[in-house]
């Protein structure tokens, strides 16, 4: 089949990568000249593992081009992708403009009846919204629209998200008509017949009250396990021992109940409040989800809280940040909670030293070079600072050995806010630590 995908930017690349990998003939357009251009010149401007790999091999195979020529793009196609962003305002409700601006699009430049799948994360009646303004812009053509609106949202994980994509655990359809279901279901038949993968046929506002359901029900399940770790702390409990033993019941599940710096990115903050929003726009409080924020902004502050408890005054020492993505295996700072560590440690006078495998040329030029000094290393971050601290789990930081740090640091002390390490060990070589969800005693530095 023949699909567009507007926006070519974590989603919409993806997107249209696993497109051609099935066999679709796709075209990615971005109003945005360097993200077209990094692709024509077979760069991914964003980093997302294997992602590179799947966008070069359909190049190669001339399954995928990129456009910024809305016409090229839009040209006798069967499916249009909206993978455009959806900012949050001010008041927590999500900025629509760019959802919009890709309807008119499709009413002014394509040239066939195509089917317009959502699959950015809008909130529900969203739907709607599309078909009116395709109408609006085909009547101030003289025409009236013959566009079928479809929801597919995604499900995707930065740093996991070609996996995702390829082999998903549901596919979610929300259209209102036989031939938006018929149409979806020949674009996905090379998922679906090779994979026991079902497909989630319902309405569209349904799908579209799917996606917001499922990320604030995640967010909420990371909230509720960074309660239970404050809990941890106060009575010498161990809250991975807890989250394991919750895990095992096949009711609840492991995954998300990882206690640390709470959530981040570009999904979960803004889609808890989109739904707080929303709920609040029909007459209903979500409070639920205005609690799973208010733990959420609690948990970001705890590293701050620890370095003051074992360090005493702050505000005249050195302290090694490891981590500035939101997760590890991506680049990604949006929301990131170690961007709130670092800028409420220079706010005390610390000053930092940062260190990320990928993502530090994101936060270049953001602070003062006298506040926070950006590390190749995380040996160079760590060597002469008074403390470490764990914002983000990436595999390479678990790797250091306690030796290492009782070496590298002017005062043996960690403050671990992913639970990278073992505490025990940290604990034998004589380092004094803070681990979240884990109450340990330490002396005075």
């Amino acid at each position: 089949m023949r699909v567009a995908v507007i926006g070519i930017g974590h989603v919409g690349l993806v997107t249209a990568a696993c497109m051609a990998e099935w066999g679709h003939d796709v075209v990615g357009f971005d109003n945005d000249p360097a993200k077209v251009e990094s692709v024509r010149g077979r760069s991914v401007p964003f980093h997302e593992p294997g992602l590179e790999e799947l966008v070069l091999r359909g190049i190669d195979e001339g399954r995928i081009r990129v456009t910024g020529d809305p016409a090229e793009a839009l040209a006798d196609v069967d499916v249009v992708f909206i993978c455009v962003g959806t900012p949050m305002k001010a008041d927590g409700a999500p900025n629509l403009t760019y959802v919009q601006a890709a309807a008119a699009m499709v009413a002014t430049h394509a040239t066939t009846p195509t089917v317009v799948a959502e699959k950015s994360t809008v909130p529900v009646q969203t739907g709607e919204r599309i078909r009116q303004a395709l109408a609006l812009q085909a009547q101030s053509a003289g025409g009236s629209s013959r566009h079928e609106v479809v929801s597919n949202p995604e499900f995707l994980r930065e740093g996991s998200a070609v996996q995702d994509t390829l082999f998903p655990d549901r596919v979610v359809v929300g259209a209102d008509s036989a031939r938006g279901h018929e149409v979806m279901r020949r674009l996905y038949e090379p998922l679906l017949s090779g994979h026991d993968c079902p497909y989630v046929a319902t309405d569209v506002k349904t799908a579209e009250l799917i996606k917001h359901a499922s990320n604030a029900f995640l967010a909420t399940k990371i909230s509720f396990i960074n309660a239970v770790a404050r809990i941890c702390e106060m009575t010498g409990a161990d809250v991975h021992t807890v989250a394991d033993a919750m895990g095992h019941d096949v009711r609840i599940g492991r995954p998300f109940l990882n206690a640390g710096l709470g959530y981040g990115g570009s999904c979960f903050p803004k889609d808890v409040e989109a739904f707080i929003h929303i709920a609040a726009e029909i007459g209903y409080d979500f409070g639920l989800l205005r609690e799973t924020e208010r733990i959420n902004r609690d948990a970001k502050q705890w590293p701050v809280g620890q370095l003051r408890r074992l360090l005493w005054n702050i505000g005249d020492k050195e302290v090694a940040v490891l981590g500035v993505a939101f997760k590890p295996h991506t680049d990604d700072i949006r929301e990131a909670p170690a961007l709130e560590v670092v800028d409420a440690l220079v706010a005390e006078g610390t000053r930092v030293r940062l260190h990320d495998p990928v993502a530090l040329g994101h936060v270049q030029g953001r602070w003062g070079e006298d506040q926070v000094q950006l590390c190749k290393s995380a040996e160079d971050a760590i060597r002469g600072a008074h403390a470490v601290v764990v914002a983000t789990e990436w595999p390479e930081y678990a790797d250091i050995a306690p030796a290492q740090l009782v070496e590298w640091l002017e005062y043996p002390v960690v403050v671990d806010a992913r639970n990278v390490w073992d505490p025990t060990a940290l604990l034998d070589a004589g380092l004094q630590v803070a681990s979240v969800g884990r109450r340990i005693p330490a002396a005075g530095v």
